[in-house]
């Protein structure tokens, strides 16, 4: 495989039309089409985790945390379906066992990536403890007294909103820093920091598209968390499939 290790600053990103993450969508279902049942097992392994995760607890905070954290640690698990992609572009036949290469082929790069992003979400569990505790001040009620989120009514419309913030600002951090981050891992084994730095610049340059891409993924996994986690299955792999050739269009 040729070495694509480029810096940030000899990478030139590409200007796409704002409408370009939908055309991403639909060639990330294509990718599932001709991967479905690896790229299916990459949705089911993530849902049944999460939903292992979410049967710990049904306290409103803690569902909340979860779903900010599978936004924060997410992208890292998608590396596997980038490579396939990555595979059928080159034309290619692949299976399960062929997307795991990555974590073998660019294993610094990648775990550098998931630890910058475990960091930024044990920040927002400290933060939203933080929060829960100095409004509560005790601990989380049982679910049972916790399922029917009577625990909103003690929280001010400024607490709740102070919560939400934090989960958008650090969200949108991890989005700016990760758009295409781990596809330019997997293809040019760049390290991590060259990787984030360019997906940094590609948030900012290309900022409307970008806008436009995070509402949709935000969407997509509001839909896959509102079907306890089913949707998860297909929503899962259709963005990480589309991820890569969000980045195949954005950076050259």
């Amino acid at each position: 495989m040729t070495n694509l290790n480029n810096t940030a600053d000899t990478l030139h990103i590409r200007h796409v039309p704002l409408t370009r993450p939908f055309i991403w969508l639909r060639s990330g279902w294509d990718d599932i089409l001709h991967h479905c049942a690896a790229s299916l097992a990459y949705g089911l392994l993530v849902s049944v985790l999460g939903a292992l995760i979410l049967a710990y607890n049904q306290h409103p905070f803690y569902i909340a945390a979860v779903c900010i954290g599978f936004m924060l640690v997410g992208p890292i698990m998608t590396a596997g379906c980038c490579e396939l992609s990555r595979l059928q572009e080159a034309g290619e036949q692949a299976d399960f066992q062929d997307s795991l290469r990555p974590m073998q082929r660019n294993r610094g790069g990648l775990l550098t990536l998931a630890q910058a992003l475990a960091l930024l979400a044990l920040i927002w569990i400290a933060l939203s403890t933080a929060i829960y505790s100095g409004v509560i001040g005790a601990p989380a009620p049982a679910v049972a007294a916790a399922v029917g989120g009577d625990i909103l009514l003690l929280l001010s419309g400024a607490q709740i909103m102070a919560y939400l913030t934090i989960g958008l600002v650090l969200s949108a951090v991890v989005f700016a820093l990760t758009v295409v981050a781990v596809p330019m891992i997997v293809e040019r084994h760049v390290d991590a920091r060259t990787a984030m730095r360019t997906s940094v610049k590609v948030t900012l340059r290309e900022l409307p598209a970008m806008m436009l891409w995070a509402a949709l993924i935000v969407l997509l996994l509001f839909v896959a968390f509102s079907t306890s986690l089913v949707g998860m299955v297909f929503i899962f792999p259709l963005l990480a499939h589309a991820t890569w050739h969000a980045y195949r269009e954005l950076v050259t």
